[in-house]
Formats: C-alpha cells, sequence, structure tokens
C-alpha cells in the first residue's frame, strides 16, 4: 500500500527522499533504491559518451553560468532563470547548454554533446524537477538528422540498461517489455507534425495562450502515446509556443522547425534546427519579442559562422523514471534540494 512516505514500483519501494531535508541523505545511504539509481545513472552516462562517440560527436565542457539563458521573458518561453552572484558579478546559473554548444559547433564542426546539471525557477512536481541532469547535443544538419541521431540514443540507452541491469530489473518491475521494445526493434519512432496532432487529439488539451500560440497539456502528451504510439515525435510547432531561436519552417514565420519527442510521463527531449545567420536570430527575437541586446554576441556569431546545426536537451531522470517504471520524478535525484527551502527557518541566517 502506498502511504505519504514511500511509493513502490513493483515489488521495489521508493523512499521520499526529497521530502526529508535534514534525514533525506542519510536514509539514501541505506536505500537499495539509490543504490539501483546510482547504478543505472552510471549505465546511462557510458552509453550517452559512447554513442556520441560512435557518431563522431565531441565532449566538450563548459561553464554552468551563464550571461545568456536560454528561456528569455519573451513569448515561447516557459521557464524562469536562476540569477546568481559570482565573484561580483551578475549572471545566471545555466538553464540550457545550448547556445554554447551552438558555439561549440564552430570549434567541433562535426557535433559536440555533454551532461551537466541545469537550473530553473520552477516549482518541482511528480513530473517536473528545477534541478535537474541535462544531456545535450548540437550536430551539423537539420531536423531530420537531429530526430535521426535522438532515436538511435535513446534505443542505446535503453539497450545499455537492459544489458547491464536486466537481470536485476526484471523481478523488480514484473518485466522487461518496455526496455526490450525500445532496444531490439530498430524502426523510427512516430512522428507526425503538431497540427496533426491536434487533429487527432480533437482539442482535447490543447492549450491556447493570449497570443493566440497553441501548445499541449501534459494529459495531451499521454493521449497522443496511447493514440499513436509508446513512443512519438510531434514536430512543427507554433512558433510562438517555442523559444526564438529555432529557425522557421521554410521560411515561415508561424511555424517553427522543432520535434519534441514523447514518452514515459510525457516530453522527454526538446530539440529544434537553429538559425543559421544573424538575421533570421534578429527576426526571432523581434518575433518573440526579446531585447536583442541580450543576444548580441549570438547574433553576431552567426553573421560571421553561419552554420546549420540542430540540437536537443533530454532529461536524464526523466529517462530513469520511464526506465524503472516509476511515478515521480522526484525520487530520482540522488540528493535533493526541493525540502530545502522549508526546512529552514524565516530568522535564520542560511548558509
Amino acid at each position: 500500500m502506498k502511504t505519504a512516505e514511500m511509493v513502490s514500483t513493483n515489488s521495489l519501494t521508493a523512499p521520499r527522499l526529497w521530502a526529508d531535508a535534514d534525514g533525506g541523505f542519510r536514509r539514501a545511504l541505506d536505500s537499495p533504491w539509490a543504490r539501483l539509481v546510482a547504478d543505472l545513472q552510471d549505465s546511462v552516462v557510458r552509453a550517452t559518451y559512447n554513442y556520441a562517440h560512435s557518431r563522431g560527436v565531441r565532449a566538450l565542457h563548459f561553464p554552468i553560468t551563464t550571461r545568456t539563458v536560454t528561456c528569455p521573458t519573451g513569448l515561447g518561453s516557459d521557464s524562469v532563470p536562476v540569477p546568481v552572484q559570482v565573484n561580483g558579478v551578475e549572471t545566471y546559473l545555466a538553464d540550457s547548454m545550448q547556445f554554447m554548444l551552438e558555439y561549440g559547433c564552430r570549434i567541433a564542426p562535426q557535433g559536440c554533446h555533454n551532461i551537466l546539471p541545469c537550473f530553473r525557477g520552477d516549482v518541482p512536481d511528480a513530473t517536473h524537477l528545477g534541478q535537474f541532469v541535462h544531456s545535450e547535443a548540437e550536430i551539423p544538419g537539420d531536423l531530420d538528422d537531429l530526430v535521426d541521431y535522438v532515436n538511435g540514443y535513446v534505443r542505446a540507452m535503453a539497450s545499455a540498461v537492459l544489458v547491464e541491469h536486466g537481470d536485476r530489473l526484471g523481478p523488480l518491475l514484473g518485466g522487461l517489455d518496455h526496455l526490450e521494445r525500445v532496444a531490439v526493434d530498430e524502426q523510427p519512432f512516430e512522428r507526425l507534425r503538431f497540427d496533426e496532432a491536434v487533429r487527432l487529439l480533437k482539442g482535447e488539451g490543447v492549450v491556447t495562450s493570449a497570443d493566440g500560440a497553441r501548445s499541449l497539456s501534459r494529459a495531451a502528451e499521454r493521449r497522443l502515446m496511447e493514440l499513436v504510439g509508446e513512443f512519438v515525435w510531434v514536430t512543427h510547432f507554433d512558433h510562438l509556443s517555442v523559444p526564438f531561436y529555432q529557425a522557421f519552417s521554410d521560411g515561415d514565420e508561424r511555424v517553427a522547425e522543432n520535434a519534441d519527442l514523447y514518452f514515459g510521463i510525457g516530453e522527454v527531449v526538446g530539440s529544434g534546427h537553429r538559425h543559421t545567420t544573424g538575421e533570421q536570430v534578429r527576426a526571432g527575437l523581434a518575433l518573440h519579442k526579446v531585447p536583442e541586446h541580450e543576444y548580441a554576441w549570438y547574433a553576431r556569431m552567426k553573421d560571421e559562422t553561419p552554420m546549420a546545426t540542430s540540437g536537443f536537451g533530454l532529461g536524464v531522470e526523466r529517462f530513469l523514471l520511464w526506465a524503472l517504471r516509476h511515478d515521480d520524478i522526484r525520487d530520482i535525484p540522488l540528493v535533493s534540494r526541493i525540502a530545502e527551502e522549508a526546512a529552514w527557518p524565516a530568522s535564520v541566517d542560511r548558509p
């Protein structure tokens, strides 16, 4: 039976460590769940680097502070940046490494990737974290090239988990069919355009903003998976529902050249083809009402070194949530920050 403190993944119990700011870390030391998550993390990281290497994509490291966030205040942005001060300099914790990876492609033109923590000032819930691990890559090419890369990447991770931990996971999860289907089947995941998804959903779960841009609720994402398949790509969203940096589809400023991959809880991968030139970047900034001066270096980079690239971000905790057939993403981080604010009285100076 589930209680307020525990959630069960079949025969494996996941302690709600995130809800215990004072003792959660201590209970993690004795938790079979934490040890299992740690082992799966290791497999996923190794699979990521091995797969990228097999595709000729370079591993590059960048700072986790940035003056340029990918979730600016503007149309199409639904996250809040996290400001910090480092050595007296006002900056932000990175919400994504995308801009740095685009820069990296000018140095490593075969493409580049990394896995790093990212930070967004969002309220965590069962499907969403404000501090999470992001596996990101940027490669030369268009959206089709990117979708092909991600399809292979997800299969590589599923295969690694299956091969390295199948004997252990099978009895705990009551079967491994979800991993086996992905690891064995080499067919591309199902794919449809946003307008097709809206028609299929008959408008159910389609959210329209004040500026008329449409997006899908989490319930709509799951409904699409029921209607189309366990894994489904949705492409070509309304441009005003995505950030400014996604390319215009065939020059049409109403439609973005982007793609989200749904599985497990819904969106696990967000991706897109980027603007190639500085002129296109400035058009995107104007459309989304984002001040150009905040992204001047980004536009200048594309003025001086135009390059057609596409990139993605995959939430590692969301992938592990699917692999473990679990239902609360807050149980995945080995060290949680969720309960820290509540644990400190307002009158106490925080370290």
